[in-house]
Parts: C-alpha cells; sequence; structure tokens
C-alpha cells in the first residue's frame, strides 16, 4: 500500500468523521503513529484551510461544503442502492462547447459524486435507478431508453465492469488479511488499516451503483461492501478512542 501523507491522513480522518470536525491535536496524534511529525501536520492542516478544503473555528478543523458533498458520496458507496431500474438512462450534455478548467473540474465532481460515467466530455450517461445532479444552464439531462448499444456494451464504455470487479476482489482478499491481523488493544497497528480503509473508500465511491440488471449475480463489489463494513467498526471501534483521547490535549 502507498503511505499516507500528511493532508489525506487529514482529509480521509475527517471524511470518515461525523460530524467531519477535529481539533488539530486529534489530527496531529494520529499523524504521528504514522511516523510524521505533528509540524508537518499543522502545515498540512494550514494549506488545506488556504485552498478552502476544510474551515478552521475554535481550534476545530471542518470540512468545507464542497467535501461535506464528498463525504455524502463516499457514504452513499457503502450503501447498496434499493431504487428499482425501468431501463431507462440520465444523459447529462453540454449545450456550449468552451467551457473553463474551473467549470470543467466542477462538472467533474458534480459527475463523478453522482456517479455518472463519461462518454466524452461533453456527454455523461448513467442508468436512472439514481438520480441525476443539479447542472447549471450550459447543461441539458435527458431521460429515456438508449438505443444502439446494448445496455452492458454502454455500461462497458462507461466503466470497465471487469476491471471494477477485478479491483474489488483484490481489496477485498487484503481486507481479509489486514482485519486478520488488527490488534484492537494496540493503536500501532491502526495506521494499516486506516490506510487500506481510505484506499477501500475511495473506491467505492467510484463505484457506480450500477442496477442488478446490469451487474452479474456474484458481483464482487457488493462482496467488498458488505465485508468493510465490519471491519470500518473493528477500526473505528480503536480509532474514535484514539482521537477523542488526543482531543483533550488541544
Amino acid at each position: 500500500m502507498r503511505p499516507l501523507n500528511a493532508r489525506s491522513i487529514a482529509l480521509s480522518t475527517l471524511l470518515g468523521t461525523h460530524p467531519p470536525s477535529l481539533p488539530a491535536s486529534s489530527l496531529v496524534a494520529l499523524a504521528e503513529l504514522f511516523g510524521i511529525n505533528g509540524g508537518t501536520m499543522r502545515t498540512a492542516l494550514s494549506r488545506l484551510v488556504a485552498a478552502g478544503d476544510v474551515e478552521l473555528a475554535d481550534g476545530r478543523y471542518t470540512l468545507s461544503a464542497r467535501l461535506r458533498a464528498r463525504q455524502e458520496a463516499q457514504d452513499s458507496g457503502r450503501r447498496t442502492t434499493t431504487s428499482a431500474w425501468d431501463g431507462r438512462w440520465h444523459t447529462a450534455v453540454a449545450t456550449v462547447e468552451h467551457r473553463d478548467l474551473a467549470d470543467r473540474r466542477h462538472v467533474r465532481g458534480l459527475m463523478a459524486n453522482s456517479r455518472f460515467g463519461e462518454l466524452r466530455p461533453t456527454v455523461w450517461m448513467r442508468p436512472s435507478n439514481l438520480a441525476p445532479p443539479a447542472l447549471d444552464d450550459d447543461w441539458v439531462v435527458v431521460t429515456g431508453t438508449a438505443s444502439g448499444a446494448a445496455p452492458a456494451v454502454l455500461v462497458d464504455r462507461l466503466w470497465s465492469t471487469d476491471d471494477l470487479a477485478a479491483r474489488a476482489t483484490e481489496l477485498g482478499r487484503r481486507l481479509h488479511e489486514v482485519d486478520a491481523r488488527l490488534d484492537p488493544h494496540d493503536p500501532r497497528s491502526i495506521p494499516t488499516a486506516f490506510t487500506l480503509a481510505a484506499e477501500i473508500l475511495r473506491f467505492l465511491r467510484s463505484d457506480p451503483l450500477l442496477p442488478g440488471e446490469l451487474t452479474p449475480a456474484d458481483w464482487p463489489v457488493d462482496d467488498l461492501r458488505a465485508a468493510y463494513e465490519g471491519f470500518e467498526h473493528r477500526l473505528q471501534a480503536m480509532l474514535a478512542p484514539f482521537l477523542k483521547a488526543s482531543a483533550s490535549g488541544a
């Protein structure tokens, strides 16, 4: 696993905390478990504030509105969709050809959080079992049946289901290995489990939450999602008391 830097530790911790707000002392103490000194974490926090990713008030760091939207998308990735699919697709089409970089990034974030796939930069699609995002007047969203390519072919153009399945299987294997070594009485086992949890959550946030009609019966993403719940519960049972105890030094 690639080691997390101070910025990633801070954001991953806040994204996994409800409400997403912690004092610097908790984040510094957690960073030290990863071998990162407190000064490095405080510098990372200052840069996150300057970038508008987090807000500082009364000694606590809180996710910005933009990253709270990412947290909501992350949380939704942990739940399987139960909405019925009627065979229709949402298609979002840009009505202008040239958009500035900031707008493209904003739209890409909205589409990612809404689990749309990019057919091309001006066309995004997904099955209609999830709601489309709220877009500005430079976009139109049409919902209807898709003709031409079969649904399974269209899904693979938007997301490679083979790649998703392979990645979910590999993450599930690693989860079971790390979970077996997790010592609830030793905070030193937190970093490895935390790093893997962050990786799994990033993957689940990218999962398109396809309707059952468009995935195999033995879809490994669902298996990973189910296994992660128990793993997350055991990790949080260690992490939450550690962060709370560290906060007393704020």
